[in-house]
């Protein structure tokens, strides 16, 4: 029962990131987002949560998990409500920065929950399995979910279900999960903001450069700005004696290459449900519902690949499915690059989607093993928020670059297009698009598929680069593969 109290609550902050991916066609015409500006509905909230999750973890280690974690989940449900309440653009990023707020609060000290609930080895191995498999397939779970809501009700609905939900994790707490013991420390403060700054800063001249050119005065500074604060973050992190990153934690080569292979799969998985959520829905023109369910064997695949690893990995080790699963991610995203105006979903999106999945299933488990091995209990919640933070900020940094790759690449589609719609448009047809800048279909649909093939191509080269870390960088050494059994260690029982 403990696990599944800290695995919903895992699924329902996991899960927002993608049902509201589902929503995005219909927030965008509701609230009038531009398709660059839109990628902010799943910025604001993945900022917030990454650069926050450092201080949220170490919150648990001083104040106590199980007070945290309520706290932080009933916050998620008050900027849940607030979300789906919202009435402009600036409402609902504001809101979805305070959900990333609460999440920031809670996850890390889930994660944190099973490191101290079950005893290290097949115990624990299992429970990581589950928990990664939700961290995983709740992205798939989530536009299901989004798909349903939104054609039965509407786009708020997809925040307002959090409600509910907040609530019962809320109450069962208290019952099935024990306080852990408190650790005295302080609060990095200035740690916590000067990373998230630093990274909102960074993210910012990514999305300004797809809007604006990389010549554009707002667009360098931005990028200047992030350069001094995340130095200044650094410095912070070096003279604090207690550091919101623990810069020791990266010493170990394992560790700090799992972080690194975790920056660059969050950026494949988070370009992978965005922009094909907008190709199915826009291209394909499928409806919300029906595109939930494209996306769900996505699900079902990844629970196998976390299977499968979660029982091999005392037997091969973790580095066989870094390695194999990164290739598989990076071959899934590249097969995705070959979709045009004339794809068809079992033709071109099934195939690719199926081999990625396979392959961040077998991710997921890994890295989280190898993030929490060797931490002591009073570091959990440090080590397992430095993790989630690698995720939540490598997807919103990639995804801000898979952005601007769309683009440039949709800019550069767009002058070949304008030119034939021009030539082919009626009198009405020409006014419109002289009002509103955007081309009707088919057009729109040939500069779309031109940008989001483009995004692919990036996404593919991040899911190869952590295969390539993966290969150079992971070491298990004999040790690793005795406590990945619950055996002994060099330093006695584990």
């Amino acid at each position: 029962m403990a696990l599944l109290v800290i695995a919903s609550c895992q699924l329902m902050v996991v899960l927002d990131i993608t049902i509201v991916n589902i929503a995005l066609p219909d927030i965008q015409r509701s609230l009038d987002f531009s398709t660059t500006s839109l990628s902010w509905v799943v910025n604001a909230y993945t900022l917030t949560f990454g650069g926050l999750l450092l201080l949220g973890g170490r919150t648990g280690d001083i104040l106590g998990r199980r007070r945290v974690f309520i706290f932080g989940i009933l916050l998620f449900v008050l900027a849940s409500l607030l979300g789906g309440l919202a009435q402009n653009e600036a409402q609902l990023l504001g809101a979805r920065a305070l959900q990333g707020v609460g999440g920031a609060i809670a996850s890390p000290t889930a994660l944190a929950l099973i490191s101290t609930t079950f005893s290290e080895g097949p115990e624990r191995n299992r429970a990581f399995g589950v928990f990664a498999g939700v961290s995983a397939g709740g992205g798939a779970i989530g536009l299901l979910a989004g798909g349903i809501l939104v054609e039965w009700l509407n786009w708020r609905w997809v925040l307002f279900v959090n409600v509910p939900i907040g609530l019962l994790i809320a109450l069962a707490t208290p019952r099935w999960i024990k306080e852990s013991e408190r650790h005295a420390g302080h609060f990095d403060i200035a740690g916590a903001l000067t990373s998230t700054v630093g990274m909102v800063l960074l993210v910012y001249g990514f999305i300004r450069a797809a809007q604006d050119g990389w010549r554009d005065a707002l667009t360098l500074a931005s990028f200047a700005a992030a350069v001094v604060v995340l130095a200044v973050f650094i410095l912070v992190e070096r003279r604090s004696s207690q550091p919101i990153t623990p810069l020791h934690m990266f010493a170990d080569r394992n560790r700090a290459g799992t972080y690194g292979m975790m920056l660059s799969l969050a950026a494949a998985i988070f370009g992978m449900f965005f922009f094909l959520t907008l190709f199915t829905q826009n291209v394909l023109d499928f409806s919300p519902l029906a595109t939930g369910f494209a996306f769900l064997p996505v699900s079902a695949v990844i629970a196998v690949g976390a299977g499968l690893a979660s029982r091999f990995l005392p037997v091969f080790g973790p580095k066989p499915f870094m390695v194999v699963g990164g290739i598989l991610a990076a071959a899934g995203l590249a097969w995705l690059t070959l979709t045009d105006v004339h794809s068809t979903y079992a033709g071109s999106v099934l195939g690719p989607i199926l081999v990625f999945s396979l392959g961040m299933g077998m991710e997921f488990v890994s890295l989280t093993l190898m993030a929490l091995s060797n931490v002591s209990n009073e570091e959990t919640g440090a080590a397992s928020g430095l993790l989630n933070a690698t995720q939540q900020v490598g997807g919103s940094l990639g995804l801000s670059i898979l952005v601007t790759m769309f683009g440039t690449a949709s800019a550069n589609e767009a002058e070949k297009q304008i030119p034939q719609f021009l030539a082919q448009a009626t009198p009405v047809e020409r006014l419109r698009f002289q009002r509103t800048g955007e081309l009707p279909p088919p057009w729109a649909d040939e500069v779309l598929t031109a940008g989001v093939s483009a995004a692919f191509i990036m996404a593919a080269i991040f899911a190869l680069i952590a295969a390539l870390i993966a290969v150079v960088v992971i070491q298990v050494r004999p040790s690793d593969l005795e406590r990945l059994k619950g055996g002994m260690g060099p330093g006695g029982p584990v």
